[in-house]
C-alpha cells in the first residue's frame, strides 16, 4: 500500500474528491545488492522484487518542461524585484524540481485543491515560497498572476512564508505554514502517518479511495535543524514509504557556504534511520529527478525516500549562483540580464503560450484520473455507507459540539478527589467513542499523561502496532511530536492530540506558535503542572510555562480546577475549530468541588471563567484561582465571610472572548478589592485584578520536596488566601 504525502490543506466542504494513480516506475531492484552506480547517480535498492510499470519518465517533453522552469524563474525574479524582498535562491535552483513535480508526477487537481487523494507537496524550505507561488499559478491553480505581482504585500495570497489557508487569507495548493527551517519535513512526517491511518481505516480490497503520497522539498538548513532529525527516525521507524523528501542539496547556508557548520554524510544518516536513499549529481537532470521520483512513488518497501538533488542555489544568476548571496535578493541587480539569458522577453511576469497550453493538457489529464477517482469513491461509499458518513464529517469538521460530547460523559463520584490528569484518562474514554477519528500521542509518557485510549490499538508498522491504531507512540521526541501534530491537523481526517510533562511544552513552542498561526485545531495534553510535582524539583516544576503559553496568540490554554471541570476542557478541545487547546492537568490529587453544581463547572469552562462561590452579602472581594488553586481559594472564602466571591478562570482566553456583560457578570467592574492566586509566576495576572489588586504566584523556581511541602512553603495556601486579604501578606515567593 503506498501513499504520498505533500501536505494537508482545509478539506472540501462539499463533496470527497480524489483520483487514481497513474503508472509509475519502480525502483531498480536487486536481491543480491543492496546499492550500485549508475550513470553517476547513487540507487539504493530493495531487496524485494518492484511491480512492473510504464516508465512516464521516458517520455517527459523535457524541451517543453524546461521552457517552463525558466519561465517560473521568471516569475520569481521579477515578483521578488518588484517587492525588494524575498529569496532567489531555491526558486532558481530548484526549478527543474518544480516542473517535474507539477508537469509529471504529482497526482492533483487545480479545480478542487482540497480533494482527500491528492498528493501534498510541502516547501518545508519556506523562504523559497515563490518557487510553489510560480507553480501554483503555472499549473492552474487559482493563484492569478496579481497575486504574484503582489508578492509580500499587505493582505496579498502570496506572503512572505507559505501559510496555511486560514480566516486570514486562502492561497489554494498551499498545504502547510513553513518558514521555521525543519517544521515542514516534521509535518510531512504527520501527513505521512495520518495517510497511512487513513488508508488502513478507510480503503479495502475492493477499493482504495486513499492512494497517494507526501512530497517534501527541503534544503540544508532543514537538514540542520534537530527536529528534522526526529521526524525522519519515527518515519524510518514506522516505515513510511508514502513519503517522498527532494533534498535541495545546493551545499549554501545565509552566512557561509555549508560546508563551514556541516561535514556529515547525510545520505548515510538517513540510510541508518531506514530510509531508502537516491543522489542525484545533476539535480537540474529532469528525466534523473522523474525517475527518481517515479521510482519513489512506485516502491512500496516500507522505507520512506530521500531524493539527493545536487543543485546550483541561484541557477540562472551567473553572479550570484552557487554562493550564500544568492540565498537572499542579493542577485536582483543582475535579473535583467538573467532574464534575457533565459531567453525570456521584456514583459515581465511572463508566461507562454506554450506553457499554458501545456498544463491546460495536463490538467484536462489530472481530472480524467480524477474522475476515475469520484467513481471509486461513489462505489465505496456505496458498500460502505457509515464509513462514508465517519469520513464526510471529518471532511466537514463535524466532530460534534461541546455539550454533545457532555453528555456522553458520566459525572464523577463527587465524594473522591484525584488528580486532574486522571480524570482526563476517564473522560478520553467516552470521547474517544463519540470521536471515533480523535487520536492520541505521547512523547513517550503515556503511563503518566494518562492520555491512553483504552481498546484503541497502537499506531505503527510494526505487530502488535497496526496503521490503524489511535495511540501514537512519537518517542522522546517532543518537537517532532508537536510538528507531526501539526501534520495531522494539516492532513484534515482526524483530530489528533498529544501529551508530555508541561515542562517539556517548551521543546515544543515552534510547532505550537505555528499551529496557533495556521488555526489548527490540535490538541495538547501537558500534565505535572506546577510545583505541585514535588520531589522532581525544580528542572520539572514548570512555574513559567502556563504564563508563556498564554502569550501566544490564538493558542486557549485551560487548567482546570477538578473532574468535573476537566470534563468541561476536553469538550472545550474537541468543540473549538479556529486554533489549538492546551490542557493544563494536576500530576497531584485535587478536592472535587462537589458543592458546586457537575453542570455549572462544566459549562462554566466553555466560558472560560464563571462565579464558583457566590457571595452570600454585599460583595467585599473577590479571589480569582485556576486549577489546582481553586480549591483554596474556595476554602479561604468560607473563613473571610459571605462578601467574598471565588472566580474559577480555567481559560483566560474563553473568558476574554465572552459579551461584555457576561464579564461583567463573573467581575464586576465595582469591586476593585481582588486577588488572584496560581502556582505560577503572576504577571499576566493584573490583568484581572487591576493595580490595586493582589497576586499570590510563584515568581522564583521551585525546589525538591513533597509537593504538598512545596505548595506550602510557597504561599500555595488557604491561610496565605486569608492572609493576604487581610493586607497581612505572607511572603509570597
Amino acid at each position: 500500500m503506498k501513499l504520498t504525502v505533500v501536505v494537508f490543506a482545509l478539506l472540501a466542504i462539499g463533496s470527497i474528491h480524489a483520483l487514481t494513480t497513474r503508472d509509475r516506475p519502480a525502483f531498480v531492484t536487486s536481491p543480491l545488492a543492496p546499492s550500485l552506480l549508475r550513470n553517476g547517480r547513487t540507487h539504493l535498492l530493495s531487496s524485494r522484487p518492484a511491480r512492473a510499470t510504464t516508465a512516464a519518465w521516458s517520455m517527459l517533453d523535457t524541451e517543453a518542461l524546461a521552457k517552463a522552469a525558466d519561465e517560473s524563474r521568471g516569475l520569481s525574479m521579477d515578483a521578488i524585484t518588484a517587492a525588494k524582498s524575498g529569496h532567489l535562491g531555491l526558486p532558481l535552483g530548484a526549478a527543474e524540481i518544480g516542473a517535474v513535480l507539477w508537469g509529471s508526477q504529482m497526482q492533483y487537481n487545480p479545480e478542487d485543491p482540497q480533494w482527500i487523494n491528492r498528493d501534498r507537496f510541502v516547501l518545508s524550505a519556506g523562504h523559497g515560497s515563490m518557487f510553489l507561488y510560480a507553480w501554483l499559478h503555472i499549473s492552474g491553480y487559482d493563484l492569478p498572476i496579481e497575486e504574484i505581482k503582489n508578492f509580500r504585500q499587505f493582505h496579498s495570497m502570496t506572503p512572505g512564508h507559505p501559510e496555511f489557508p486560514s480566516s486570514e487569507h486562502n492561497t489554494p495548493g498551499v498545504e502547510s505554514t513553513t518558514g521555521p527551517l525543519g517544521q515542514g519535513v516534521a509535518n510531512s512526517v504527520g501527513m505521512a502517518a495520518a495517510a497511512k491511518m487513513a488508508a488502513a481505516r478507510f480503503n479495502t480490497d475492493a477499493h482504495k479511495i486513499f492512494d497517494h503520497h507526501i512530497i517534501c522539498l527541503c534544503g540544508d538548513g532543514c537538514m540542520q535543524e534537530g527536529v528534522a532529525h526526529e521526524a525522519a527516525a519515527m518515519a524510518g521507524h514506522e516505515g513510511f514509504d508514502n513519503l517522498i523528501v527532494l533534498y535541495d542539496a545546493n551545499d549554501v547556508t545565509l552566512d557561509k557556504m555549508a560546508d563551514y557548520t556541516q561535514s556529515e554524510d547525510v545520505g548515510k544518516r538517513f540510510e541508518s534511520l531506514g530510509w531508502d536513499v537516491v543522489t542525484l549529481t545533476d539535480g537540474h537532470d529532469m528525466v534523473a529527478i522523474d525517475k527518481a521520483i517515479g521510482d519513489a512513488k512506485a516502491n512500496d518497501n516500507g522505507k520512506p525516500k530521500l531524493i539527493i538533488c545536487k543543485t546550483v542555489i541561484g541557477k540562472g544568476i551567473p553572479e550570484v549562483a552557487g554562493t550564500q548571496a544568492a540565498h537572499g535578493e542579493a542577485g536582483v541587480q543582475y535579473t535583467t540580464e538573467a532574464r534575457k539569458a533565459l531567453g525570456l522577453p521584456d514583459e515581465l511576469f511572463y508566461v507562454s503560450e506554450d506553457t499554458k497550453a501545456m498544463f491546460a493538457k495536463r490538467k484536462e489529464e489530472l481530472k480524467a484520473k480524477y474522475s476515475e477517482w469520484q467513481t471509486t469513491y461513489g462505489e465505496w461509499k456505496a458498500a460502505n455507507p457509515e464509513q462514508a458518513t465517519l469520513l464526510e464529517n471529518a471532511v466537514n469538521k463535524k466532530w460534534g459540539t461541546a455539550d454533545e460530547i457532555l453528555a456522553k460523559i458520566p459525572e464523577f463520584d463527587q465524594t473522591k478527589n484525584i488528580a486532574t490528569r486522571i480524570a482526563g484518562n476517564v473522560v478520553l474514554q467516552p470521547l474517544a467513542d463519540a470521536v471515533p477519528l480523535y487520536v492520541s500521542g505521547s512523547a513517550d509518557l503515556h503511563g503518566s499523561t494518562k492520555n491512553l485510549i483504552n481498546n484503541g490499538g497502537d499506531f505503527g508498522k510494526t505487530a502488535p502496532k497496526t496503521y490503524a491504531g489511535r495511540n501514537l507512540y512519537f518517542g522522546i521526541r517532543e518537537h517532532a511530536m508537536g510538528s507531526m501534530m501539526n501534520g495531522f491537523a494539516y492532513y484534515g481526517i482526524f483530530r489528533i492530540s498529544g501529551a508530555t510533562f508541561l515542562v517539556f511544552a517548551d521543546y515544543m513552542r515552534a510547532p505550537v506558535r505555528v499551529a496557533a498561526l495556521a488555526e489548527l485545531p490540535v490538541g495538547y495534553i501537558w500534565t505535572h503542572d506546577s510545583i505541585g510535582v514535588g520531589e522532581d524539583g525544580p528542572t520539572h516544576q514548570p512555574v513559567e510555562v502556563v504564563s508563556g503559553l498564554r502569550v501566544i496568540p490564538n493558542l486557549d490554554v485551560i487548567r482546570p480546577a477538578d473532574p468535573e471541570e476537566t470534563a468541561g476542557a476536553f469538550a472545550a478541545s474537541i468543540d473549538r475549530l479556529e486554533g489549538p487547546t492546551a490542557l493544563i492537568l494536576t500530576r497531584q490529587n485535587v478536592r472535587t468541588l462537589s458543592e458546586i453544581p457537575v453542570n455549572t463547572r462544566r459549562q462554566g469552562v466553555l466560558k472560560g471563567a464563571y462565579v464558583a462561590k457566590q457571595e452570600t452579602g454585599d460583595l467585599e472581594g473577590i479571589i480569582i484561582a485556576t486549577g489546582s488553586e481553586v480549591q483554596h481559594a474556595t476554602a479561604a472564602a468560607d473563613t473571610l465571610g459571605g462578601g467574598w466571591r471565588v472566580v474559577s478562570m480555567p481559560c483566560m482566553e474563553r473568558f476574554d472572548r465572552q459579551s461584555e456583560d457576561y464579564k461583567e457578570s463573573v467581575l464586576p467592574s465595582s469591586c476593585t478589592n481582588r486577588i488572584a492566586i496560581e502556582a505560577g509566576v503572576s504577571g499576566l495576572w493584573y490583568k484581572y485584578v487591576g493595580p490595586s489588586g493582589k497576586i499570590i504566584g510563584v515568581d522564583r523556581f521551585g525546589f525538591s520536596a513533597p509537593g504538598d511541602i512545596v505548595m506550602k512553603e510557597l504561599g500555595m495556601t488557604p491561610e496565605n488566601i486569608v492572609e493576604t486579604a487581610s493586607k497581612k501578606v505572607l511572603v509570597a515567593a
